[in-house]
């Protein structure tokens, strides 16, 4: 969740609204024994939303969902026509990562007209045009910001050369951790006049974008000597392209990311990359207790807040086992 996110719905209270009356305007949902449940995924075309969308499966039974579950394919607009037919299937709760902040706006306003509480998943929207507690119910998720800060300050701290010449490959153009991992990352990074960020790119989270990208960028800079990638797909890709160079990653090139995949802690326990943050997708749990929480009649806090662990050579292997 944006900052930004926060100070808006802030803004809200401080109008004089009690907390009761900021979540008013949200439609109701019934104490019941099942739900229709709308899951309207954005992808399946890495090994972080496959989990995302087993987690939701796997939670179905136990939380009395009847799961209704649909795959964009990277298209914003399925995803908006995705959840149009869940509204039209009469779903009574939807869930909704959005591929990007801006295009999923009207799904989250069509799914407010008609009576559906909306909580968005593990992306959030622009807060200027959606705000949680009135748009929606709540964002579940990580800070994106913080993960980004947390990639800068370790690398600032474990990064043996005199000069760091950074190569950044970024998440999907638009979506809210990659505009937030950019933000974080670049401002902390900043801060220390031995690193300088030579060249900034999309690879849209995608492991051979992100190699065909690094390939590119090698050929500008042959001289980078650290890669930051918003997450592991793309610095998985990133190695590839190092290695297929002659590079040597881990040796005379940094990689630092973001998720705490299964291939990026066994990267990492190979010496090839050096820390990962952890961006988990396991969110069917946390979704069925924050819907019911809703259903019981609380106020559910704006930020439904993910907390993440770093991943380094240090705890690697303690943690491999139960990485997806």
């Amino acid at each position: 969740m944006k900052r930004r996110n926060i100070l808006l719905g802030a803004t809200v209270i401080s109008l004089g609204l009690s907390s009761m009356a900021f979540a008013e305007g949200l439609p109701p949902l019934a104490q019941q024994d099942t739900y229709k449940v709308g899951f309207a995924q954005m992808e399946s075309n890495n090994p972080w939303r496959i989990a995302e969308s087993k987690s939701f499966v796997d939670t179905a039974e136990s939380c009395g969902w009847e799961l209704i579950s649909t795959d964009a394919a990277g298209s914003a607009a399925k995803q908006v026509a995705d959840v149009e037919s869940m509204i039209a299937q009469g779903i009574d709760v939807l869930f909704l990562p959005p591929r990007e902040e801006k295009p999923l706006i009207p799904a989250v306003k069509r799914a407010q007209a008609a009576g559906i509480p909306t909580f968005l998943v593990d992306r959030s929207v622009d807060p200027a045009a959606a705000v949680a507690g009135v748009d929606f119910v709540a964002f579940l998720g990580s800070d994106f910001i913080k993960q980004g800060q947390q990639v800068a300050e370790w690398t600032i701290a474990n990064f043996q050369g005199e000069k760091g010449v950074i190569v950044e490959l970024e998440g999907t153009t638009g979506s809210s951790p990659a505009n937030d991992r950019r933000t974080g990352f670049d401002d902390a990074i900043a801060a220390d006049p031995r690193f300088e960020i030579v060249a900034s790119q999309t690879g849209d989270f995608a492991r051979d974008m992100g190699r065909q990208v690094m390939e590119t960028l090698l050929q500008a800079h042959p001289n980078v000597n650290i890669v930051y990638a918003h997450n592991d797909e793309m610095a998985i890709g990133a190695i590839k392209a190092l290695e297929l160079a002659g590079r040597k990653p881990g040796e005379d090139v940094l990689v630092v990311s973001i998720d705490g995949t299964r291939d990026a802690l066994q990267a990492i326990l190979d010496g090839k990359m050096g820390v990962t943050v952890e961006s988990s997708p396991f969110f069917g749990p946390l979704a069925c207790d924050t819907m019911k929480r809703y259903a019981a009649g609380e106020t559910i806090e704006p930020w439904v807040q993910v907390s993440d662990r770093i991943f380094t050579i240090d705890n690697a292997a303690d943690n491999i086992d139960a990485a997806y």
